[in-house]
């Protein structure tokens, strides 16, 4: 199985682990992840004004690639495919958008949505088949209780990356199970850690963030996971007494493969 893969800037830097670890399990699995040559940073926000269109370029760009070479896109940093998914829907759904995007664009023919976007997750619940991981597992995390942190970006606006349960979600929980972990569900994990208002209001940031952990410690785990390198960059950051990993390296651990590298 080959996909078209957009890792994003942050896992060049501070989440090299999370990109690291996906590469390794992909190859595993049987799922060749190619990085296209060139690409450029996704934005890292979605812009709802629909007038505005430059922001979104890169990401069509990538979809377009995608498309070109027949292959559905996988990405793994939350706020990625939030982009990209939302984008992917934007030139499916909107003919006014998309016009203006090709317009600028100023290629024959253009883009219009054909590429099928994948979260690293559903690439492992859907494409590869959660049969296939736990055969690969190696390492059984037994004895682990690992809390799944979603966070607000996988989920939302859920109509659109349609991913999971928006309210109810399993997939994390899911892969952790296969995993031979114990999944501890909490009322915290689909909501705001404050990543985004870390610099503007700190002290919020730290009040969301400790609400998060406490919840999952209150529900007995002793590890969070998540797939939001500025979530756990916020949990880290603010305090938190319990290890906040990638779900990644999580799967690294299992597969037999996690080396002692770790992000700061």
């Amino acid at each position: 199985m080959k996909f078209s893969y957009f890792p994003g800037c942050t896992l060049k830097n501070k989440a090299k682990t999370l990109d690291a670890y996906a590469r390794r399990c992909a190859a595993l699995l049987g799922a060749t992840l190619e990085e296209p040559e060139e690409w450029q940073c996704c934005g890292g926000v979605f812009t709802s004004a629909k007038s505005e269109v430059a922001t979104k370029l890169s990401s069509v760009r990538l979809l377009k690639d995608a498309a070109d070479k027949g292959q559905p896109l996988v990405t793994v940093c939350s706020a990625c495919h939030n982009v990209v998914k939302q984008t992917n829907h934007a030139m499916q759904t909107d003919a006014a958008f998309a016009a203006k995007v090709n317009a600028y664009m100023g290629e024959d023919g253009g883009y219009h949505g054909e590429t099928t976007v994948y979260h690293y997750l559903e690439l492992l619940r859907d494409a590869v088949g959660y049969d296939a991981v736990r055969a690969r597992v190696v390492n059984p995390l037994k004895g682990k209780k690992i809390a799944c942190y979603y966070g607000c970006l996988l989920l939302r606006p859920s109509g659109v990356m349609q991913m999971d349960d928006p309210e109810n979600p399993t997939i994390m929980e899911d892969l952790v199970k296969v995993l031979g972990a114990q999944p501890v569900v909490f009322a915290n994990r689909n909501e705001c850690c404050g990543g985004y208002v870390s610099m503007e209001n700190p002290a919020l940031a730290k009040k969301k963030s400790n609400a998060v952990v406490e919840n999952a410690k209150a529900m007995g785990a002793d590890m969070i996971i998540t797939a939001c390198p500025l979530c756990r960059y916020n949990l880290m950051k603010n305090g938190a007494d319990i290890p906040v990993v990638y779900f990644t390296e999580l799967l690294a651990e299992a597969f037999g493969v996690k080396e002692g590298d770790t992000d700061e």
